[in-house]
């Protein structure tokens, strides 16, 4: 199985406000050369959390084949959603929270298990504005396209 290390932020400026999204997805090929992806969309109108979701997602849909994955995000909101589980409370109880209130972002997250499926993802949370360099790299590229009012696009999933 292959192993990619992929790095993600999300951005709004606002919240709601402009976002975006950034990923950088890292792959060592059978001859030692390294590939790099970077992905990144803003949107006219969003929130943090569902560019933080988001960012994930495309990430992971952009995978071809199962891989072994080490997924970065300085989203304490996405990582501890899958490390303590709260994705089957959601599930089991219909999409409600422990206080059974609806779960915000369900779209989001329907895409995210459907994209993490085929592969073996660690969640692993980083400090964000730390200095790490590629989660720095993912929020320049997140805060670059929701910057790019030029290029934005409809967060159906908010707007909708």
């Amino acid at each position: 199985m292959d192993h990619v290390e992929i790095w993600t932020d999300g951005s709004a400026r606002g919240n709601p406000g402009p976002g975006g999204y950034g990923a950088v997805l890292l792959f060592v090929d059978a001859d030692g050369q390294e590939h790099r992806l970077e992905l990144s969309e803003g949107y006219r109108r969003t929130t943090n959390n569902r560019m933080e979701l988001l960012a994930a997602v495309v990430a992971l849909e952009a995978l071809k084949r199962p891989c072994s994955v080490e997924l970065h995000s300085d989203s304490q909101y996405l990582v501890n959603a899958w490390n303590k589980n709260w994705i089957a409370g959601w599930i089991k109880r219909g999409w409600k929270n422990a206080s059974k209130e609806p779960v915000k972002n369900p779209d989001l997250w329907q895409r995210m298990i459907k994209a993490a499926q085929p592969h073996r993802v660690s969640w692993l949370w980083v400090k964000g504005h730390a200095g790490t360099a590629l989660n720095e790299r993912c929020d320049e590229l997140a805060t670059t396209a929701a910057d790019d009012r030029a290029h934005w696009q409809v967060d159906q999933g908010y707007e909708g």
